[in-house]
């Protein structure tokens, strides 16, 4: 096994599993698995460890592990009451979709079960834990501002990127994780990548921790203080650092996600988060049938913008059409792995970028892939909004769910131009669904039930009871 940089990647990497055991011995278990996530996503190397006859061990693989390892002995019991659900389908359909396209591609049923283990572990193992740990309000909010608080310690890392250069990964584990010219910005300055694998997977993390934080001030349940420290400021100053990072893409999409759940909820109408979850949909559809070819859209970036951003759009388009060509010639599960996907010229040179990850999988994974990977990306939002009436959105325990929901389908437009693969998001998924598909989840926070909230009987969720105890008028007005 060849082990990048220098003793602290084997120190870091498989030291995470015996530190993720003793959070558990030391905090309540969902305590112990939001530190867990959140942390080792935050600071484990980027690395891939080859293990013989295992996946690649990823900072992905030693969370997982390490929180399974803290449960079986700490929490066993919490397992027993997992039950598999229909909803839970699309993300099984996506986790196996590497295994239909090795078989199809004649690579054995064992490079199959490989990638499908892989697939499992990236995607599924975070989204089952979160099905388990995290599917009800108290622990979801329990996410939310371990998520806030990470965002906010990764404050001083960044700042020291942004005038040191991105030097945190190097100066601690031996490399860069990434090509360091690309976090050079125009015009000057650095895009941190402080301990992720590029700027903007950073970017998208302080852009959610502003997010959750925002929204949960507005719904009154953020902390007052965090370590003595008003929260207002910390937000504030959260806010500041997004902006000085000069990631324009993420900062979109965060003032995008913050219009959507505002507007949403004041409107008491569900119209613009539909829309958002179109917006890939459409995207995917028009590129690969070739109607939209990307030429308008990086004219006007030139124009209004800078000829070099617009150049840079464009070559990614050009990019996606080769690929998409390449893709469509393949079987309906894509090419499979090995870089089969990618376009070669006649020597043999690799001739493609793939940035998206919607064309990624279209090529691996082809259009079984594509299509599994979007429904089990949107379809937890799609049954949060047909569920949960905007109404709610601000009311109490509702709130992180609602940002939760709406992010993922901003990460599946972010997906469209990038591969950034974080799976704390798909512990967003396995929430909202282990969320809704309870009975004691549907929860009327207005009319008879909000006066009992007034009167001081506030808490995480109430009892089905009191919704059944409420009118049929209440009750048709927030469950469809």
């Amino acid at each position: 096994m060849v082990i990048p940089g220098n003793f602290m990647v084997p120190l870091a990497m498989f030291g995470w599993i015996p530190f993720v055991i003793l959070l558990f011995r030391k905090f309540e278990a969902r305590q112990a698995a939001a530190i867990a996530f959140v942390a080792g996503w935050m600071f484990l190397p980027v690395a891939a460890l080859n293990l013989p006859g295992l996946p690649d061990y990823t900072k992905t693989t030693a969370v997982c592990a390490g929180i399974l390892a803290g449960a079986y002995l700490f929490d066993k019991e919490r397992f027993s009451n997992f039950r598999f659900s229909a909803h839970d389908i699309p993300m099984l359909l996506w986790c196996i979709a590497p295994f239909f396209s090795s078989v199809a591609n004649g690579l054995g049923p064992y490079d199959g079960l490989s990638q499908t283990m892989y697939q499992a572990i990236t995607w599924g193992l975070p989204y089952y834990i979160a099905r388990v740990y995290f599917s009800d309000f108290g622990s979801m909010k329990l996410l939310a501002l371990a998520i806030f608080i990470g965002a906010v310690a990764y404050i001083p890392f960044c700042w020291f990127e942004l005038i040191m250069s991105p030097q945190l990964h190097r100066l601690t584990y031996g490399y860069h994780q990434s090509n360091f010219l690309q976090t050079l910005r125009d015009g000057g300055g650095f895009r941190p990548m402080v301990y992720m694998e590029h700027g903007l997977m950073t970017a998208m993390w302080m852009v959610l921790g502003v997010f959750l934080g925002t929204w949960l001030l507005y719904c009154k349940e953020l902390p007052g203080r965090l370590l003595f420290v008003p929260t207002r400021w910390l937000l504030l100053g959260l806010i500041f650092t997004v902006v000085m990072m000069k990631s324009v893409g993420a900062i979109v999409l965060l003032l995008i996600g913050l219009a959507i759940v505002y507007l949403s909820q004041k409107m008491k109408n569900t119209v613009l988060v539909v829309v958002m979850l179109c917006v890939p949909l459409l995207y995917t559809y028009t590129r690969t049938t070739g109607i939209w070819d990307g030429k308008n859209l990086s004219g006007f970036v030139a124009e209004k913008f800078s000829a070099t951003r617009a150049q840079s759009l464009q070559f990614r388009f050009d990019n996606e059409t080769i690929l998409i060509d390449k893709a469509l010639s393949g079987t309906f599960f894509g090419w499979g792995g090995y870089g089969r996907s990618r376009v070669y010229s006649k020597s043999g040179k690799d001739i493609s970028i793939t940035d998206g990850l919607w064309i990624i999988t279209l090529g691996q994974n082809g259009i079984y892939g594509l299509v599994t990977m979007f429904v089990a990306i949107q379809m937890p939002a799609l049954l949060f909004i047909r569920r949960v009436k905007p109404e709610l959105w601000s009311m109490g325990a509702w709130g992180a769910p609602a940002v939760m929901a709406i992010f993922m389908g901003i990460y599946m437009i972010d997906n469209l131009l990038n591969g950034m693969i974080n799976p704390i998001y798909m512990l967003f998924n396995g929430g909202i669904v282990g969320l809704l598909v309870k009975d004691d989840a549907v929860v009327d926070l207005s009319g008879e039930l909000q006066e009992l909230i007034q009167g001081g009987e506030r808490s995480a969720a109430f009892p089905i009871t009191r919704f059944i105890s409420a009118t049929p008028q209440v009750q048709s007005r927030f469950i469809s």
